[in-house]
């Protein structure tokens, strides 16, 4: 099987060459505005071989049989497989981008709400809630404290008699 001459050769020549150029472009920038143009490019390329393809449905099996491939629904058929793994690939690409945005954004609101939170409470010094931290009448920071009720002023006197 091994010593077999390669059947098709064309055909796979042109399909490795697709699934590199895909990979490559996969792994370029897409930040600027070079691989914007080059996508449409790429997309106006598509659009016009659709045509082609159903204007001149022979044309298609004519550049299929010079490529070795049998009929032109194949050929459709592998093109489409190539132009299908670099969307998936890019699709791919992108969510990971968005996954590490709103990492990043969490992060950022996460450490904001923190030294927001640290502020407010260093800008009132000898208000009401200094005054009754030992309480449960405190009613600012209601919120944060709610994991503390039990052991709030007014039901640790309850506690030892009840227990």
């Amino acid at each position: 099987m091994l010593d077999q001459p390669l059947d098709q050769p064309l055909i796979k020549a042109v399909l490795l060459v697709a699934v590199v150029v895909v990979t490559l472009m996969l792994n370029a920038s897409t930040a600027d505005s070079r691989h914007q143009a080059i996508r449409r490019l790429l997309l106006v390329g598509f659009v016009l071989l659709a045509a082609a393809a159903v204007l001149f449905p022979r044309l298609l099996t004519q550049v299929a049989q010079f490529l070795g491939v049998g009929r032109g629904a194949d050929l459709l058929l592998y093109g489409l497989t190539v132009v299908f793994l670099g969307y998936v690939a890019s699709s791919y690409r992108r969510m990971r981008q968005v996954e590490q945005q709103v990492t990043t954004l969490a992060r950022e609101l996460a450490l904001r709400a923190a030294v927001h939170d640290t502020t407010r409470h260093r800008s009132r010094p000898g208000t009401a809630r200094d005054a009754s931290e030992g309480t449960a009448g405190g009613s600012q920071g209601g919120d944060q404290a709610g994991g503390d009720l039990p052991r709030g002023g007014g039901d640790q006197a309850a506690g030892p008699a009840g227990g």
